[in-house]
């Protein structure tokens, strides 16, 4: 067991350094002068213009050699300092991303849970229904092969510009202010419904295909079949096949989540979301490397803490894993 979590600590360290080191060196490739860019949206006087690059390029530290800037990022990162927003100077990058995370948490958890639980049970549902088999598959497919982007438009032009019933763009009424209030709740509640339903939809599809066909393999395994002609239940039997064919649509979830990260910061953009997804590309378009870095380096951390959690998870849901460990 000790040596099971000892291999895991060392992979997942080494992940996480890697995935950080190419985090820090992406926005450095981009094309562009982020100090260039922040000067750009302020009135400067032509003689004012050498000294202030100068000013910002060495407060921001970018005045130094390449390989000190990265000695100091990690420096600065075991400090808990992710540096000075360039786009949005003079404010801390830690500060700008704590307000925009909890609209990106608000979205992706309840839509992973909820498609991963919704859709492993009606897959398994539809497996042993023909109607509703015929119909799961055309219909999961189809939601599956479907991009977030694109469903999210779909859904803002049909229920929100067509049928009105939802908004589509911000997170609440332009007109109100943040507060503990039922009306304010409720107009959350309108504006993160249709991204919520969009990354549930393509995802629920994905599972339930998933479930649908490992429940059929496992129903016609030789243990499902020894299982009947001893006269089991057949509900005991189809238990024991749900819980085999969750296995692999949980190693399918460790493998899924940079996938639907990607997917819920797209459809942020989509929906002018203020998560991570439209900060991220704020950031992009002002060449602001501290904060392109500092929210990939939020989702590096989300993404590995939620494939150990799942690990976690592996081994306690299948017997094999524990007994395996065991015997090391």
């Amino acid at each position: 067991m000790k040596r099971y979590f000892g291999r895991k600590i060392v992979i997942y360290l080494s992940t996480f350094f890697l995935a950080v080191t190419v985090d820090w060196a992406i926005p450095r490739l981009m094309p562009g002068d982020p100090v260039m860019n922040l000067l750009s949206r302020v009135s400067v006087r032509a003689e004012a213009a050498e000294a202030m690059y100068g000013y910002y390029t060495k407060a921001f530290g970018l005045d130094i050699p390449v390989w000190k800037q990265y000695i100091n990022f990690w420096i600065a990162l075991f400090h808990g300092d992710l540096g000075t927003s360039v786009y949005l100077f003079p404010q801390k990058v830690v500060d700008v991303i704590i307000m925009a995370v909890p609209y990106s948490i608000a979205l992706l958890v309840p839509a992973i849970l909820l498609s991963f639980y919704a859709g492993n049970k009606f897959g398994a549902f539809a497996a042993r229904t023909k109607i509703l088999d015929n119909t799961l598959l055309p219909v999961g497919y189809l939601l599956t092969a479907t991009p977030y982007m694109w469903l999210g438009i779909l859904l803002a032009w049909s229920l929100g510009i067509v049928a009105g019933i939802f908004p589509t763009a911000g997170a609440y009424d332009f007109n109100m202010a943040p507060s503990f209030s039922w009306p304010f709740i409720f107009s959350l509640i309108k504006h993160w419904f249709l991204p919520f339903l969009s990354l549930f939809l393509v995802q629920f599809g994905g599972w339930a295909i998933g479930m649908r066909n490992m429940i059929i393999y496992e129903l016609e395994s030789d243990y499902s079949h020894y299982l009947e002609s001893l006269g089991a239940p057949r509900s005991l039997i189809r238990k024991y096949a749900y819980r085999n064919a969750l296995l692999p649509q949980i190693t399918g979830l460790a493998l899924q989540l940079g996938v639907i990260v990607a997917g819920s910061l797209v459809t942020e953009v989509v929906f002018s979301y203020p998560g991570l997804g439209s900060l991220i590309l704020s950031a992009i378009q002002n060449k602001d490397y501290f904060l392109i870095q500092g929210c990939f380096l939020f989702i590096i951390i989300g993404v590995l803490i939620a494939n150990f959690f799942i690990d976690i998870a592996y081994i306690i849901i299948d017997p094999r894993t524990r007994l395996g460990m065991a015997g090391e």
